[in-house]
Order: C-alpha cells, then structure tokens, then sequence
C-alpha cells in the first residue's frame, strides 16, 4: 500500500501506518481467568472478541548490528525508538479506524470494502480497495475471521515478567513480515511485536480497552474531510 508524497517526517509516520493496516493493531480484555497457554489465550480473544476500542502507543525500533550483547542492542532500540500514539475502534472482520493522534495526525480508516488513508497537515485521502490484504497480515489478528491456523503458524514462546508470548509465523511468503509475537497477561492480551524481513521491530502496547461496545452501523462510514484531495487506488 502506498501512501501520499509529502514531508519524510510524514511519511515516515504512514509507513508506520502501513506496517498496521498490513501489519496494524490492538489488544483487548477479556475474561480473567486462567489459561493454560499463549496460544490458548489468543484463540480465546478471536472468539469472543467481536469489536474493541481503547489507546495505543506504537515504537518502531532498530536494533544496532553492533551492540555487544542482545540486553544492550534492546536497550539501544528502545532509546532511540520512534514513537506515537492515538486510539483505535474495530469491528472484525474488516472494519476499523486506527487514529494516530502524536506525533503527526493520521487516520487508516476501513468499511470492510475500502481502505482510506487521511493525513491532516496534507489534507489527503488515499482510497484502496481492501480487497483480501488482512487474510494473512498482522492486522488479520485484530481486524480478521477466525481462521488464524489457515494463515499462520502458531507457537507458544514462553513468559516472560509475568507474560504469557506466542509467535505466529506467516504460512504465506508474500509479506513484509517474518513473524508476530503477541503477549498476554492473565487473559489480557497487552503488546504485539512485529518483525518484518528488514530486521525492523514495530512494538504496539494498549490501555484502557473496551470490548465489544455497543457501535453505531455509521461508525465506520468514512466522510472525506472537506477540501481533502482524493488519491484512489487498485487493490492492496
């Protein structure tokens, strides 16, 4: 998916929220309860998750190839990590708004048809067709069907500070990323991590969710600002 030409420091945003839409997204909380797993926990939330909102902080991070120990390059990343934040609301499948409200503000917005893209210091909107993208991205975790075992891998990978990871490993070999870690603590899926095949990190960590709210049918009909241009697209 491309975004708008404009300022590297605004396009340095829309990767990143490209990296959510293909990659995108969002934590949700759930019954608490014990689980006897990652995997377990992740399954649980797909099925009885159907829409959420709540906040988010983003960091992308890049670990230095000549850090002198794994504990080091970590710290590194996180220090010089580009970071932003907003808010989003989904509807699975197919639907959301993820709003990035700092630095820049930017808005990835889906009917479960169409893909808009606003950015407001560029008062531009990228229109694409949804078309199959989330089926085996990132964002399938958040915004997709049930049907993760169709597209990914998955596997528990332990806990850690309390806790419980699973790597999702995508089946198909035609995306930007090489693996998904998702945490969850007590039944509460708190942090995603994205590993895309640059050697890059997106770190996504929510707050104040809300599961399945009672939603408007208008909440997710996109209004293209006024006086915003319109750049339309094919297919993602």
């Amino acid at each position: 998916m491309q975004f708008p030409a404009g300022q590297q420091t605004r396009m340095t945003l829309g990767r990143a929220g490209r990296a959510l839409f293909v990659a995108l997204g969002a934590s949700l909380v759930m019954a608490s309860h014990a689980y006897a797993s990652g995997t377990d926990q992740l399954k649980q939330f797909v099925a009885q998750v159907h829409a959420a909102r709540g906040n988010f902080v983003q960091r992308e991070l890049k670990t230095p190839s000549n850090a002198k120990n794994a504990s080091d390059a970590i710290a590194t990343a996180m220090s010089s990590a580009k970071t932003s934040s907003g808010t989003f609301v989904f509807a699975r499948p197919g639907k959301f708004i993820w709003n990035y409200e700092k630095p820049y503000q930017q808005q990835l917005q889906s009917d479960g048809e169409n893909l808009y893209v606003y950015d407001k210091d560029l008062n531009q909107v990228t229109e694409r067709k949804l078309g199959g993208a989330l089926g085996a991205s990132p964002a399938a975790i958040l915004f997709g069907s049930n049907d993760l075992d169709k597209n990914f891998t998955l596997s528990d990978a332990g806990v850690k500070n309390g806790v419980d990871w699973l790597e999702l490993i995508p089946k198909s070999k035609d995306t930007q990323f090489k693996s998904v870690g998702i945490g969850f603590r007590d039944g509460n899926l708190e942090a995603m991590e994205l590993h895309d095949v640059f050697g890059n990190v997106t770190l996504l960590t929510f707050s104040n969710i809300e599961k399945n709210p009672s939603l408007p049918a208008s909440t997710f009909k996109f209004v293209r600002p006024k006086g915003a241009d319109l750049i339309t697209g094919g297919e993602n």
